[in-house]
């Protein structure tokens, strides 16, 4: 079975922030377009056999600068839904919820169109993820791309690991990295982490 390369999408003004980035469409920096750039010869070491991307604009134009073609836009990928907190830093959330920490409390709850997701939730849609991950690998003999966010990235590698989703905070991830998940003796493990050229 082949690998499982997972991209987060290169720096926006959020990222660089810290502002929590869920379901608003912000754009790439020109530094994030850089990032998404220097990640070219990382995916063409590899035989991509399938890709997925989130819908989100961050994530679609880093596929592309990638230089990914005959990519699937799927919602599953989207960012983890921050609800109430949506466009907030963790200091900002922490003055009002001391001790507040995304991967065990979750959200606050935000209008219709972004009510907020639990860490449960958020690995369901990571399970949900993952088996189309599955199907299409056992249709190719290369690997699959995710081009996907940075929170939710973490919780299906939590998920594909076998661990609950809150686990997902423990493996940091940068902007404009590529990530590998592969098995050694049938098992999943993590193969490489916040690759850059050269690191």
């Amino acid at each position: 079975m082949g690998d499982l390369l997972l991209v987060r999408h290169g720096e926006t003004e959020w990222s660089r922030s810290g502002r929590h980035t869920g379901r608003t469409d912000v754009p790439l920096t020109e530094h994030g377009r850089d990032e998404a750039r220097w990640l070219v010869p990382l995916i063409r070491s590899h035989r991509i056999g399938a890709a997925f991307v989130s819908p989100l604009q961050r994530a679609r134009e880093t596929a592309e600068l990638i230089g990914l073609h005959d990519v699937r836009v799927d919602v599953d990928l989207r960012e983890w839904d921050y609800g109430g907190y949506e466009g907030a830093t963790t200091v900002e959330i922490q003055r009002e919820r001391p001790g507040w920490f995304l991967f065990t409390d979750g959200v606050a709850p935000g209008p219709p169109d972004r009510p907020g997701e639990s860490p449960e939730q958020v690995g369901r849609r990571a399970d949900r993820m993952l088996g189309k991950v599955d199907a299409a690998l056992a249709q190719t003999e290369g690997a699959v791309v995710l081009v996907a966010h940075g929170h939710f990235l973490r919780v299906l590698t939590a998920r594909r690991l076998g661990l609950p989703a809150a686990n997902g905070a423990l493996f940091q991830l940068a902007t404009g990295t590529v990530c590998r998940l592969g098995t050694e003796h049938g098992r999943p493990v993590i193969a490489g982490w916040n690759v850059r050229p050269g690191s």
